[in-house]
């Protein structure tokens, strides 16, 4: 990630919360300590933050607390063309006329090109799919209640009394934080609030993950493994890692970046 990425992550991150550790924006960019650290300095000499021990803080604390995670905008680009593979293999399981959530995300959000052509009942927490979706295509779009989160681009309400609870969907496609042998993880409290939520509506889990988040790891879980259906990811896959999923009892479907549009690999244990 380039240093002006980095720099943005973390004023995104201390614009949320009023101290962040050098630990966790080194979870969110991948980067070294000594290359945060010197971020952080930067920030800090440039007057646009306050450098604290292992870490960071606002200049102006927050009045409302964020949720914890790289904002939409960085991480739009990062693995791009094996998310776009990814999303077109989830799309392939999709038929006109029936109901699915897709969960924000920037793996899920590629999946909007596909759905141009279908015609189905969605539900989405996300702003960019609901609007491309919106615009470009003639699918019934559902929108759930709760606050609006900027940097992620996605609505979350921890409360039960929304439209999402008269919701009903064949499949829910998810992004996640990482994929463990303890099962689903995810990086904070509200978003695994409001993912349990919505996956109480919904047949099959299916994950749409690119092979880099099989090494992501996060303290908290949002679903055991038996929830998950299918997992999606692309053809970088170790064999360890889809020896894992399978081994788990989950399909396994691998989506090569070179081939044409709707054509997958996919075995099933």
């Amino acid at each position: 990630m380039h240093e002006i990425e980095r720099q943005r992550v973390i004023l995104g991150e201390v614009s949320d919360r009023p101290v962040v550790t050098v630990a966790q924006i080194v979870d969110l960019t991948g980067a070294s300590e000594a290359t945060i650290r010197r971020d952080i300095n930067a920030l800090h000499l440039a007057g646009r933050l306050r450098r604290v021990r292992g870490g960071a803080e606002a200049l102006h604390p927050p009045q409302t607390v964020g949720i914890a995670g790289r904002p939409f905008s960085v991480n739009e680009g990062v693995n791009i063309v094996h998310k776009q593979a990814i999303a077109r293999a989830a799309v392939a399981l999709c038929e006109d006329g029936e109901s699915i959530i897709i969960n924000g995300g920037t793996t899920t959000f590629q999946m909007v090109h596909a759905l141009a052509g279908h015609r189905m009942q969605i539900l989405t927490n996300s702003f960019p799919i609901a609007e491309h979706l919106l615009r470009h295509s003639r699918n019934t779009i559902t929108l759930p209640g709760g606050a609006i989160y900027r940097e992620q681009n996605i609505i979350l309400s921890p409360f039960d009394n929304d439209v999402a609870r008269n919701f009903y969907a064949r499949r829910m496609f998810m992004s996640a934080r990482g994929l463990s042998p303890i099962g689903v993880m995810e990086g904070d409290p509200l978003i695994i609030q409001a993912e349990q939520k919505l996956l109480n509506q919904a047949e099959e889990l299916i994950l749409l993950l690119d092979s880099s988040k099989f090494a992501g790891r996060s303290s908290l879980i949002l679903c055991p493994l038996d929830r998950v259906h299918t997992v999606i990811t692309d053809d970088a896959v170790t064999t360890r890692d889809a020896k894992f999923v399978e081994q788990a009892g989950i399909r396994l479907i691998v989506a090569p970046r070179d081939v044409a549009e709707g054509e997958t690999s996919s075995s099933a244990a």
